[in-house]
């Protein structure tokens, strides 16, 4: 992410109003669910188990925390029309701002890859390629990376070399004496910065998931096929192999949910990052207000994946519904209650499933 400078348009009262309480939902969404998620995770043994959200976990603390070191200030700005809380402290922000939201990036691209691995490859190539290990310097890829295109650059001022006279113009309004948090970029940290935070990535991601989606077209393919020829001369229907079927639906559920999560991240950050390549080059006439829009969109994203989960995914929804009602039984798994339908088990990718 590169932060774009704030806009010097200032706002009606009804429209401050409107913005007020539009990015104060934004920011009670974001907190209360990315929350839920860790808590989920973090109280639920199957959850736990399955490895995939190890990177649910860490993307969901950096959405937390885009949501309490981040949008305040910028909502703070963005109603009062002003920024009063120094220079230093802008820089600070900014930096956290681009480190924060391009580690939210990296962990879809991560999560994508966690699933491609799963789905399109043997199950004995998942667990040699995702061992702890490498999960350990996927997920601290993830936080690190981001600071060579954030407090690095940023508190040495790269990304103002050639347009500092252009920054420092915007920084201050002498019509209303109000002074803003300007964060401008010059043509090549933006091209850097967007290639690293979004189009490779991105690339990644549409890589994984193009092959996500041809696998799983050969999975239902498989279960039909399976399904037609379980019916023999002797007139009995026997079932396809539990183990497999079960497998097959399970991921290719799995990737269906994942592939909306990352259409919902390119809807949210396209506009942004597309924007930000473009306006080096057309001398910085972008509307503020503009500006504005896209960057929420984009926060909006890190408020959205956890609802994507629940509504999604049962078995965070389930969880969801433990915590949110305080424990209630109808909610828990069938064998938490003691059932007494005879069932099996099976294992997917470290999982553990009950077959009925």
């Amino acid at each position: 992410l590169c932060v774009p400078p704030s806009s010097s348009e200032t706002f009606g009262v009804a429209e401050k109003i409107v913005l007020l309480t539009f990015v104060s939902a934004v920011i009670l969404m974001a907190i209360l669910g990315n929350l839920l998620v860790m808590v989920s995770v973090c109280r639920d043994r199957q959850l736990r188990k399955i490895k995939t959200n190890c990177f649910i976990v860490s993307l969901a603390f950096a959405d937390l925390l885009v949501s309490v070191l981040v949008m305040p200030f910028g909502a703070i700005e963005l109603v009062q029309d002003n920024w009063i809380y120094g220079e230093m402290f802008c820089l600070v922000r900014t930096s956290l701002d681009v480190l924060l939201t391009t580690a939210s990036i990296l962990h879809l691209c991560c999560i994508s890859l966690d699933r491609y691995y799963a789905i399109c490859c043997q199950p004995l190539v998942y667990r040699n390629k995702m061992t702890p290990l490498r999960i350990a310097v996927m997920l601290g890829g993830c936080w690190v990376i981001p600071t060579f295109i954030s407090f690095l650059p940023i508190m040495q001022g790269w990304n103002s070399i050639g347009i500092i006279d252009l920054i420092q113009q915007r920084q201050f309004n002498k019509a209303s004496n109000s002074t803003y948090c300007i964060f401008m970029v010059n043509k090549p940290y933006a091209i850097t910065c967007s290639v690293v935070a979004f189009y490779i990535p991105f690339l990644l991601m549409v890589l994984a998931y193009y092959r996500i989606y041809v696998t799983a077209r050969e999975h239902a393919r498989q279960i039909r096929v399976l399904q037609r020829a379980g019916a023999p001369g002797d007139g009995r229907q026997h079932p396809p192999d539990q183990h497999s079927t079960h497998r097959m639906k399970t991921e290719t559920k799995a990737a269906k949910t994942l592939c909306i999560i990352m259409g919902c991240f390119c809807l949210c950050w396209a506009p942004f990052f597309i924007t930000n390549i473009v306006d080096p080059f057309i001398n910085y006439t972008v509307p503020g207000k503009l500006w504005t829009a896209f960057l929420w969109l984009g926060y909006i994203n890190s408020g959205l994946n956890p609802f994507l989960y629940a509504f999604l995914n049962k078995s965070f929804r389930r969880a969801f519904l433990i915590i949110l009602c305080c424990g209630v039984e109808r909610y828990r798994r069938p064998s938490i209650l003691g059932q007494t339908v005879p069932c099996s088990t099976t294992t997917i990718n470290g999982s553990t499933h009950v077959l009925r």
